[in-house]
């Protein structure tokens, strides 16, 4: 399942974000791919441990957790600390690769599975040209370039990629997840029950049907999340 959620940062968490970028140092991003990655990425990042970062990964994951259609499709158990890259200039792309399945934070040595990939747009399509997230669907590909704020969630085993930039600079936050729902499947289906419960109860309000398809929902959750 691919997944576009718009608005996860509002426009105050936005001008943050820029203010902060404005300061970046950026470095080589090649230290954060795995053997294969390293090969075909060529962009910038933050270091992991930079004060700037932390500042900015804050932001991020504070407007995440208010996210309900974020929580309801990720149904995250981790979330490896948000990272940032640009793209723009010499360094400007990031060929085809697959996520690596483990992710280990090296300052906690925390593990994460990684079930699900996000980024988050940091800047409008309109400061760059190029900079299109691909995602191998097995039908040629979806082309991803959103609006400032917005999130696309997609699964960590896609094959994708990042286009060239060809003008201007490409901001964004990226990162992994571990679900509490491992199986791809299970996820879409506790996702659109919920999405079909949220539109009932906005419809009819809470009703017997309601209520009987919420404890559905969370007999499944009960069945197949691991906590």
């Amino acid at each position: 399942m691919l997944l576009h959620i718009p608005n996860v940062l509002d426009a105050a968490a936005l001008a943050r974000c820029s203010a902060l970028l404005d300061r970046a140092d950026w470095t080589d991003g090649r230290v954060t791919a795995g053997s294969q990655a390293a090969t075909v990425k060529n962009n910038l990042q933050l270091p992991e441990a930079s004060p700037l970062a932390q500042q900015l990964r804050a932001v991020a994951l504070e407007a995440l957790s208010k996210n309900p259609k974020f929580f309801s499709a990720a149904l995250p158990k981790r979330i490896y600390p948000p990272l940032f890259n640009r793209y723009g200039g010499e360094a400007n792309s990031f060929g085809n690769h697959v996520d690596n399945a483990i992710r280990t934070h090296p300052a906690s040595a925390q593990h994460v599975r990684t079930d699900l990939s996000f980024t988050l747009f940091l800047n409008d399509p309109a400061d760059y040209d190029g900079g299109e997230l691909i995602i191998e669907d097995g039908m040629g590909g979806r082309a991803v370039k959103l609006p400032a704020g917005h999130l696309i969630l997609y699964p960590s085993y896609s094959v994708h990629r990042v286009e060239a930039v060809t003008r201007g600079a490409r901001l964004a936050c990226f990162s992994w997840l571990e679900s509490m729902v491992r199986e791809p499947q299970q996820r879409e289906l506790l996702y659109e029950l919920d999405m079909s419960i949220v539109a009932l109860r906005g419809e009819q309000g809470e009703t017997d049907t309601a209520v009987r398809l919420t404890s559905c929902y969370h007999n499944l959750m009960r069945m197949w999340a691991t906590v």
